[in-house]
């Protein structure tokens, strides 16, 4: 990973969008600061496209795609996207599966949900799974002390054991029914809503996150790049970004901003 400092400026001229994950990117200790909430607002008062890309759970994403300065949001790590369309005032909501399927999956998991509750002592249940629409979110840090990490891996193994896609991220293991990540969502919705192909210009959009559900979307964007956290996870991150800034968590979006603005002089 080379530093922030490194990324050139006339690549950081042509971004016309930042895609960025929440927990422990745009928060700093389970808290979104007025700092980092004013750098979003900076960035679209920019005219830059802003979208949030999280595990964060369908309610949570309702809200945010109403109320935050962000023009969508992928969430539930790439169930589905929404977006608020200020001409009809409503809400757009594009899931992945349809709500059959989702309601099936969400059966699916409540034998998983019990074994692992069962069999990893000390994790929990998230407090936003109530939320959730298409997965299973077990909390081992953020509401319970801090598990370590081989139980952590307990998780995910008893996650796919029953057939699940897991990923960690910052505070939670996730895990769903379904071959899809963070980065397949963020295709589809810049095609359906944007008509861009990000195939084609993804050197033009840069993704900033810090754990290793982010990794899809570290491997795909040539403008990766990691708040200094990222580094926590070392080897368990199977993709780096190729960037990283070197202030953690919102204080390293900060960072990012100020220098992707500055950039334009």
């Amino acid at each position: 990973m080379k530093p922030l400092a490194a990324m050139p400026a006339d690549v950081l001229k042509e971004v016309r969008g930042v895609f960025c994950d929440i927990d422990d990117t745009l928060t700093s200790e389970g808290k979104l600061g007025a700092r980092a909430y004013t750098a979003l607002e900076r960035l679209r008062s920019a005219g830059k496209l802003v979208i949030p890309i999280t595990g964060r759970p369908a309610g949570w994403c309702d809200h945010i795609a109403r109320m935050w300065p962000a023009d969508a949001v992928v969430g539930e790590n790439g169930a589905f996207y929404f977006y608020y369309d200020t001409e009809q005032k409503k809400l757009v909501r594009r899931f992945l599966f349809d709500a059959g399927a989702r309601a099936a999956n969400r059966e699916k998991m409540v034998a998983v949900r019990e074994r692992i509750l069962r069999e990893v002592p000390g994790c929990a249940l998230a407090s936003d799974q109530l939320y959730r629409e298409a997965d299973l979110a077990i909390d081992f840090c953020e509401d319970v002390p801090r598990l370590p990490m081989a139980e952590v891996d307990r998780i995910v193994e008893l996650m796919r054991a029953a057939g699940m896609t897991a990923k960690i991220s910052s505070i939670h293991v996730n895990g769903w029914f379904g071959d899809y990540d963070k980065l397949g969502m963020t295709r589809t919705l810049m095609q359906e809503r944007y008509g861009v192909d990000l195939a084609r210009d993804q050197s033009m959009y840069l993704f900033v996150g810090d754990s290793p559900n982010d990794a899809p979307m570290f491997r795909f964007f040539s403008n990766s790049v990691g708040v200094a956290n990222v580094a926590d996870f070392g080897a368990r991150l199977s993709d780096a970004p190729a960037y990283v800034c070197s202030r953690r968590s919102g204080a390293g979006f900060v960072e990012l901003v100020q220098r992707l603005l500055g950039a334009r002089g």
